[in-house]
């Protein structure tokens, strides 16, 4: 299988390059040439699979290959060795409870099986990878506990000083070993900076073999096409109604519908999908305008939706082809922060179930979109407690912290503090290239 880039099709790349280095040299992001259609036997079956099992047969097609079969299955076991479970919560609405791995996040669905890609393919080249990533709370978790203790591995996670969360800073600042914690004295857009600087940097990626553990990466979007095809199984073993699916998803880089589209595309029987977004509503006034304007972010309530310039959207668009086809398949919807709070408040009064906010704008779209003989399933993105206070503020219960979480915060802190600017991030990583020290 060949991958092109959306900036020029005619620019392509093998899997493992693709994998390796996340983005094109054009600046592009990567797709299939072809998306391979699984044969309707095999989804009329998917109830008789285990998660696992199910998995590994969706990546041994979309794949064609490319991963030697007992080497993907290895990875596929290893990586989805926790449950995602689908919850009734009330009427014909569901959730997908994408948050029981190490770190409680969807994330771990893909930093996993993505770090154990790239580890298979360092492996054969013998040579150290290095990955860079910024962090505003979640995605530094998940990298780091899906990176941790990968042969030939180094991971750099940059973050702005003081604005983490104790928890969300503990789950990647007291592993140590191959996790290298970088506290920047700036803001959020000054880590991304720096970052991106780093990959525009020609002779520092010849040296130190750079990639990103952005949602963007094709080893990271795979895995999330996984739970499309085990939400339908759940409800179909059910004996649910599956002929009229809609996925309500919480948006904030795209990469959760970009793999839904894609499972779609792969045989998934999907009515539509509902994008959910915060204030920052950067998709949704794509859907109602057909102009796609990135703008400067706004806080909110549900901070893992806060992007101004959604990354994944380049590949929804180029699988789409058109926004004619977009508003076909996919509605758009935001809600502010009053209204993420009222849901949470609403959901658990009435249907005692917790959300968390990003998960409460996928599920207050199903409330207010779902129609007479659709099943919906909203996907829920992170445990309740890793948004503590918030969710406590609209509940006014007192929420206990699961100890996957709470144990992060009895470990040692290992951190090295930045100042922002390029300049002293590019010294900082050539010091610890022991390649280009031996040399």
């Amino acid at each position: 299988m060949r991958y092109y880039s959306t900036n020029d099709q005619t620019h392509q790349a093998t899997l493992e390059e693709a994998v390796l280095k996340g983005r094109a040299d054009d600046g592009g992001l990567y797709l299939p040439e072809h998306i391979p259609v699984l044969p309707q036997a095999f989804v009329s079956n998917l109830q008789a699979m285990s998660l696992q099992e199910m998995s590994y047969a969706v990546a041994n097609y979309a794949l064609q290959g490319d991963v030697e079969a007992s080497v993907l299955h290895n990875i596929v076991y290893d990586s989805l060795n926790f449950p995602i479970p689908l919850v009734y919560v009330g009427g014909n609405r569901f959730a997908l409870e994408l948050f029981h791995g190490p770190t409680m996040s969807f994330k771990d669905v893909g930093m996993r099986f993505m770090a154990r890609m790239v580890s298979y393919f360092t492996k054969q080249h013998h040579q150290e990878i290095n990955v860079l990533v910024t962090t505003s709370g979640n995605t530094g978790g998940a990298v780091a506990s899906g990176f941790y203790g990968i042969p030939g591995v180094n991971v750099y996670i940059l973050y702005p000083q003081d604005t983490l969360s104790p928890l969300q800073e503990a789950q990647f600042t007291t592993l140590g070993g191959n996790v290298t914690a970088l506290e920047v004295n700036g803001t959020l857009d000054d880590c991304r900076e720096m970052v991106a600087e780093a990959f525009s940097d020609k002779e520092l990626n010849e040296c130190m073999h750079l990639t990103s553990a952005r949602t963007i990466n094709m080893a990271r979007l795979l895995p999330q096409v996984f739970y499309y095809f085990f939400a339908f199984a759940q409800l179909a073993e059910r004996e649910q109604n599956v002929d009229q699916l809609v996925f309500a998803v919480p948006c904030g880089n795209l990469g959760n519908l970009t793999a839904g589209v894609m499972a779609r595309q792969m045989g998934l029987p999907v009515k539509r999908f509902i994008a959910a977004d915060n204030c920052n509503d950067v998709f949704t006034q794509y859907l109602a305008t057909g102009d796609f304007v990135p703008r400067k972010v706004t806080p909110s309530v549900a901070p893992a939706m806060d992007i101004g310039n959604p990354q994944n959207f380049a590949q929804l668009h180029a699988m789409l082809h058109s926004h004619v086809e977009a508003c076909e398949l996919i509605d758009g919807v935001a809600c502010d922060d009053k209204q993420i709070m009222s849901t949470i408040a609403h959901v658990w009064q009435q249907e005692h179930y917790l959300l968390d906010p990003q998960s409460a704008t996928a599920y207050r779209a199903l409330l207010e979109h779902l129609q007479p003989g659709e099943t919906g399933v909203a996907l829920a993105t992170a445990h309740p407690a890793k948004y503590r206070d918030t969710v406590e503020q609209a509940t006014g219960e007192t929420l206990r912290v699961p100890s996957t979480l709470s144990r992060f915060l009895g470990g040692t802190r290992h951190v090295t503090q930045l100042k922002s600017g390029y300049t002293s991030f590019r010294q900082f990583l050539l010091s610890r290239d022991h390649n280009n020290n031996n040399r």
